[in-house]
């Protein structure tokens, strides 16, 4: 499937890598399904783009990454949606943003794919212990490029 998008162009991209958030993602509930794409050979972060508004995309990792022990407390009635009865089972994803100089993870919204049939939904956790601006790691300062005249 070509997906259009606003950073790239038209991208090819595998129906194995299409994913569907029956209720969206938060801030965008009239958009379900997505593109997985990855941004690199040893990238550990994606991008998830809409297939359906080639302006919008989120990039997205897996949170372990960053924070090793990190399991969100999930319900087994949160992943019926889904069809997923084991937890365990599940790709988990969280959506990166860049403030200032550092990326941080949203740990208190993950996403949960089920890895067999392609569904996701965005989970709000109420657990005190994530944020929505976990520090993942800070940015290389870029020099500053001086003219000589």
């Amino acid at each position: 499937m070509i997906v259009k998008t606003s950073r790239f162009g038209p991208l090819e991209v595998d129906d194995a890598r299409l994913i569907t958030f029956e209720r969206g993602i938060l801030g965008f509930p009239d958009v379900c399904e997505y593109a997985l794409v990855q941004t690199g050979e040893e990238s550990g972060f994606y991008w998830l783009q809409a297939v359906d508004r080639e302006d919008l995309a989120f990039v997205v990792c897996d949170p372990r990454l960053f924070v090793p022990d990190y399991r969100a407390p999930v319900k087994s009635e949160e992943l019926a949606p889904i069809d997923l009865a084991d937890p365990d089972s599940a790709q988990v994803f969280i959506i990166v943003n860049k403030v200032d100089g550092l990326l941080t993870g949203n740990l208190q919204g993950p996403l949960v794919v089920n890895v067999e049939n392609r569904k996701a939904r965005q989970l709000v956790l109420s657990d005190k212990r994530f944020s929505t601006r976990h520090p993942l790691m800070r940015l290389p300062r870029q020099r500053e490029m001086s003219r000589t005249g």
